[in-house]
């Protein structure tokens, strides 16, 4: 399909269609300008950056991007899907080893799978999963070497985050990184949303010997504001079995992902 309309042009069609409904999908924008889905998708990326729409799935609603819901409205959310995928992620790990573990709802689960094992040494900046593995086991003594990053602390996000969380991570070498994105895509990699979440997980990912994505298939195919991770640098994505009808699971594999099914 030729593109037919200059850019800016196409631009002031989008948010036209969009003043009429609030929301408009990716194929009928494409039908409408009389362009391809690919013209669509840049043009789309254009406009959100200016804060003029954001992305949805299947297609784009008027307003900038909204931030996540807090950390206890996610933990309610895919709850058995993210269950599967944080106990396939504990299978990898051996007593002595040594991981980070970012914040997120979906971590805050794999803090609770690790709380019964022994050994570990756990790096995070999330106070949820620092409390969680910090707790003695049954005879007193910890079960866990834990280090909190110390930072500025985010209450929203129940994490610390700035510069100084980036540079006391990065006297460790661990093991593993264990983290939870926004979303993941073959064309944007790994994302977060907000910039600090994106700069921690970006110098977890260089520090570790092995990144280990944990995304149920609500997150594989979507995009957020920051990539912090491409798909070749990942060892392994962990998400649910529902996840392998997502094409864009494929893609991730075909960009060099490893993927592994909970």
């Amino acid at each position: 399909m030729i593109d037919t309309m200059f850019q800016e042009k196409r631009h002031q069609r989008i948010l036209a269609l969009l003043a009429g409904s609030g929301h408009v999908s990716t194929e009928r924008i494409a039908k409408d300008l009389g362009v391809s889905r690919e013209t669509v998708r840049r043009d789309v990326l254009v406009l959100e950056t200016t804060g003029q729409l954001r992305r949805v799935h299947g297609g784009v609603k008027l307003g900038g991007p909204e931030s996540e819901p807090p950390l206890q409205q996610r933990l309610q959310t895919n709850t058995l899907q993210k269950r599967a995928v944080v106990q396939a992620a504990a299978r990898l790990l051996l007593p002595g080893q040594s991981l980070f573990i970012d914040a997120g709802s979906t971590v805050s689960m794999l803090a609770e799978e690790l709380a019964s094992l022994q050994g570990l040494t756990v790096i995070t900046n999330s106070f949820d999963v620092a409390l969680k593995l910090a707790a003695p086991g049954h005879d007193g003594s910890p079960r866990h070497q834990v280090h909190l990053l110390g930072g500025r602390p985010r209450p929203g996000l129940a994490a610390t985050y700035g510069d100084s969380t980036v540079a006391e991570l990065m006297r460790w070498r661990p093991d593993w990184a264990m983290l939870s994105p926004v979303g993941i895509d073959a064309t944007m990699g790994a994302s977060s949303f907000e910039p600090a979440e994106a700069e921690l997980a970006r110098a977890m990912v260089r520090q570790a010997h092995r990144s280990v994505l944990l995304a149920d298939d609500s997150k594989i195919g979507v995009q957020s504001r920051l990539s912090f991770c491409t798909p070749e640098q990942v060892h392994a994505l962990i998400t649910n079995r529902r996840a392998a009808r997502h094409p864009a699971l494929l893609a991730l594999q075909q960009a060099g992902c490893a993927v592994s099914l909970a």
